[in-house]
């Protein structure tokens, strides 16, 4: 049994999987796991890992539309090295002051691989689902698709240099590595959105589950897809499919009223982009009239 198919079944024995996040009494918590052998590549910095393990959290939290309060770690390794520890708790401290958080703390394990396991708080008392899309909505991505793509590649190439060439190809994964959880802009959004969620499975992925949870479909556009620059610089043409399927880029992908695009472009402080239109179920998910295909991040 896939993740996927363990959440299906989830589902008739918990009221709140399937979002993000679950919300009790306006308060918004959400967890996840993460390892070194599939999450986090060769090169990759404690810092980095603080930074993106705590900040995956953040990012479900930003896809409710909720404010970010704190968030806590538990830290397994099979030793505790005080550089790379002191490192991972900066990482997470600083990615939750980027986007007015707390760390406050977590738990400390042995472990023979490198594992985190983290949860977010936030609050909200109005959190948005996935399931409110309706026929006409444009859809929206913020950001850029592709980002972590392109750190793989990097991660890749600099794993496969020598010596000190390989030191500039590490730092720039790293830099791309971490992102910035969407916080701000899933709080400009839930005033109008219908619905969301975060990309961390991919463009492709997530609009599946958006329709299956709206019971709607998605007609998307690709050369409105806005592509990361740094995906297309490092990684040879065509660069859409990655884009679209590669996932962990930690974007949001929302729905909204078309008379509402213009306040939600005002109020988020980076780019909005819509990318297509919600339409009738049984017109499907499609890519420029071509039926989409359910692909994207899966977690090993």
């Amino acid at each position: 049994m896939d993740e996927r198919a363990a959440l299906a079944l989830l589902e008739g024995e918990l009221e709140a999987v399937g979002d993000d996040a679950a919300v009790v009494d306006d308060l918004v918590i959400t967890t996840d796991m993460l390892h070194d052998r599939t999450d986090f590549p060769e090169g990759t910095t404690r810092y980095t890992a603080g930074w993106r393990s705590v900040g995956a959290s953040l990012s479900d939290v930003a896809a409710m539309g909720a404010e970010a309060t704190a968030a806590v770690a538990a830290y397994a390794a099979p030793t505790f090295d005080e550089e790379e520890l002191l490192a991972y708790v900066r990482g997470a401290r600083d990615v939750c002051e980027r986007v007015g958080a707390d760390y406050v703390g977590g738990d400390l394990d042995d472990h023979q691989e490198f594992t985190v396991t983290t949860t977010a708080v936030g609050r909200t008392d109005d959190p948005v689902g996935r399931g409110g899309a309706n026929p006409g909505d444009a859809v929206v991505v913020t950001g850029t698709l592709g980002r972590t793509a392109a750190a793989l590649e990097l991660f890749q190439r600099a794993a496969d240099a020598s010596g000190a060439d390989a030191d500039p190809l590490y730092e720039r994964a790293n830099d791309l590595f971490r992102f910035e959880p969407r916080v701000g802009p899933g709080r400009a959004l839930a005033p109008y959105a219908t619905s969301m969620m975060d990309s961390s499975d991919g463009l492709a992925r997530s609009l599946h589950q958006l329709g299956e949870a709206s019971d709607c479909g998605f007609a998307v556009e690709s050369d409105r897809v806005p592509i990361d620059d740094r995906l297309r610089e490092v990684c040879a043409e065509p660069v859409l499919e990655r884009a679209i399927t590669f996932g962990e880029d930690f974007e949001l992908v929302a729905t909204v009223p078309e008379d509402d695009l213009a306040a939600v472009r005002s109020d988020c402080d980076v780019p909005v982009t819509r990318i297509g239109t919600v339409v009738d179920r049984a017109a499907g998910i499609t890519l420029d009239g071509e039926a989409l295909a359910d692909r994207g991040y899966t977690h090993g």
